[in-house]
């Protein structure tokens, strides 16, 4: 039997150490942060009058650590208060006290060695049963094993969090050929019910799932760009929100991620593979020497754009000077700005014969074809890759998504005309009739799996809006909203007008839902799963109206949604708003005078 997770020590109080033990904080969990001891004074303890032997001194690490997370943007903390769950420490005072916790994590240096002395150690002080994970991005989980005792291996795993821990999704767990199956599965429930994560099983080989695909794409942009004469800012012009990618694109994420940390990434996977692949992770030169020159991005001040007052520049990857940021404009980017859903406009963008289109096309195919070619690899099962793309990068569709969406047959073809080789399961699927990686019937999702469709498995304490929709027939709708019957006598109320920005629309289902459910429904649940829950009013009709001084109408719509907040507030039935993201002026409105807010 597993040992329930009560108290948890993360060992290294670096960026993701202390963003992990404030996640543990957030959900309640009082958590013990050690890292080493300084051997040398600051001017500031020397003037104090401190040595080496202070407290204050022998916890410097982790105390900044602390002061940092107080500063944060975006802020790993939920609330300054859940400060108080975390207990500071270090490896040489505080060590055995590891015996009193159920989980240790271990946040160390991205170092073989370095992370095995640790666990040597954790070895001898910690209680049988403890649970003990890395949160290494790459390092084989076996090899941090090697030597451990037989039940420090059974309750071993790897736990890769994406920074930041509290708003990325992804929790990739790895476990070893000895980590006891109860320990795993304890694991991902845990994760995902605790946590709030969501979990995907990753094998053991270099970089899990996410870093081996995403950093790959992105030396791929990275080549494709300086092979067909692009610039920084052009890239990430049509590489965001363009192609359901997050805004920061391509050179901005790296900024932000650090370019030491992408190269370390990198080179973990150039040192371990062979032929093709090891070239394709083989890091750029004019990369190294920004590296040299420090340019490591946000965390140095620059890196492949820098901010002068108020204008953003852009790194010359050939002269390695900054110039005005370009922008990348083409008859593919302005047609596929009018196309209407993701699919539509990724169509648009990889097959237009302009620059945006062949960059785009040329970067696409490579991805889609290396996730082919890893399945089996670095995960059991497409949902998994998929699922590790969109939660750890922020991608709107997975790799297998986007085939789908640009058109697996067509694709195919064009892939095959220009060269490329196609693992033999992709031609295999379409010889035998298979024309897509996903279908759904009836509600339910299916993946293509060895020569067939199988059902993806969903955690049943999750409710997919749009797959309930193709189950059930919506009771009301109009422009903005929908009323769907959730089952057990529960009313959902789903917002899809543009933004989710409130209109008298949203107002006049927001009165018809609480009249519905109060005759035959137990209760009611406000939510979504667009972007954001609700950036507030439609300031676009407020500012219509107010131009053509029809400032009664104006106060006639405020009145009505004032008396939709007090129906909310004084409704016989129980009303749950479950608001996340951006939740604005109006949106904060609907969940005040709700019965309970679940965020």
């Amino acid at each position: 039997m597993v040992k329930r997770i009560q108290r948890a020590a993360v060992l290294g109080s670096g960026v993701m150490g202390s963003g992990i033990a404030a996640h543990l904080a957030n959900v309640g969990i009082p958590t013990l942060l050690l890292d080493i001891v300084p051997r040398e004074l600051t001017k500031e303890e020397e003037a104090k009058g401190l040595t080496l032997e202070h407290k204050e001194v022998r916890n410097r690490l982790v105390n900044q650590a602390l002061q940092k997370l107080l500063k944060q943007k975006p802020a790993p903390l939920m609330s300054k208060s859940n400060l108080a769950l975390i207990e500071v420490g270090n490896f040489e005072d505080d060590f055995h006290r590891l015996a009193e916790v159920d989980w240790i994590i271990e946040v160390v240096v991205e170092n073989l060695e370095i992370k095995k002395s640790v666990f040597a150690r954790v070895d001898e002080v910690r209680k049988p049963g403890t649970i003990v994970s890395s949160n290494t991005s790459g390092i084989s989980i076996e090899a941090m094993a090697e030597g451990r005792s037989e039940d420090f291996k059974r309750h071993f795993l790897g736990t890769h969090f994406f920074n930041p821990p509290r708003y990325l999704k992804l929790l990739e767990i790895i476990p070893t050929k000895d980590t006891a199956q109860e320990v795993v599965s304890y694991m991902k429930t845990f994760g995902e019910e605790v946590l709030g994560k969501g979990v995907v099983m990753a094998k053991d080989t270099p970089n899990f799932i996410a870093n081996r695909i995403g950093t790959y794409g992105l030396l791929v942009t990275v080549r494709e760009m300086m092979k067909g004469g692009y610039s920084v800012g052009e890239v990430d012009s049509i590489t965001g929100p363009l192609i359901g990618r997050p805004k920061s694109a391509t050179f901005r994420t790296l900024d932000v991620v650090g370019l030491d940390t992408f190269i370390h990434v990198a080179n973990n996977v150039f040192e371990k593979v062979e032929g093709e692949e090891k070239e394709a992770f083989r890091v750029p030169d004019f990369m190294k020497a920004m590296l040299e020159k420090g340019w490591l991005g946000s965390k140095s001040g620059q890196g492949f754009f820098l901010k002068q007052g108020k204008d953003i520049l852009e790194l010359n990857y050939e002269t390695l000077e900054y110039e005005p940021r370009k922008k990348l404009t083409t008859p593919a980017v302005e047609m596929s700005k009018q196309a209407k859903g993701l699919a539509n406009k990724l169509k648009a963008l990889v097959y237009a014969d302009d620059r945006a289109g062949t960059f785009l096309w040329n970067i696409t195919a490579p991805v889609l074809l290396y996730s082919a070619k890893l399945l089996g690899e670095i995960a059991d099962d497409i949902v998994a890759i998929d699922r590790a793309m969109k939660w750890g990068f922020g991608w709107e569709l997975g790799p297998f998504e986007m085939w789908d969406a640009i058109g697996v047959e067509q694709s195919v073809r064009k892939m095959q005309a220009e060269g490329f080789e196609i693992p033999s399961w992709v031609t295999d699927m379409l010889a035998d009739g298979f024309t897509s990686f996903y279908k759904s019937e009836k509600g339910q999702a299916f993946y293509y799996d060895h020569g067939e469709y199988k059902p993806i498995k969903e955690n049943p304490k999750v409710i997919h809006i749009k797959r309930l929709k193709e189950q059930k027939d919506v009771i009301k709708k109009n422009s903005g909203a929908s009323l769907i019957d959730l089952g057990d006598d529960v009313a959902l109320l789903e917002f899809h007008s543009p933004n989710n920005a409130i209109g008298t629309d949203i107002v006049q289902m927001i009165n018809y839902a609480l009249e519905e459910v109060e005759r035959n429904y137990k209760g009611l649940v406000i939510g979504n799963q667009g972007k954001n829950f609700c950036v507030g009013a439609n300031l676009a009709m407020i500012l219509m109206e107010a131009q053509d001084d029809n400032y009664f109408e104006i106060e006639i719509a405020v009145r009505q949604f004032q008396q939709a907040m007090m129906n909310i507030k004084y409704s016989p039935k129980p009303v749950v708003v479950a608001p996340f993201a951006m939740t604005l002026g109006g949106g904060t409105e609907i969940c005040l005078p709700s019965s309970r807010i679940q965020a």
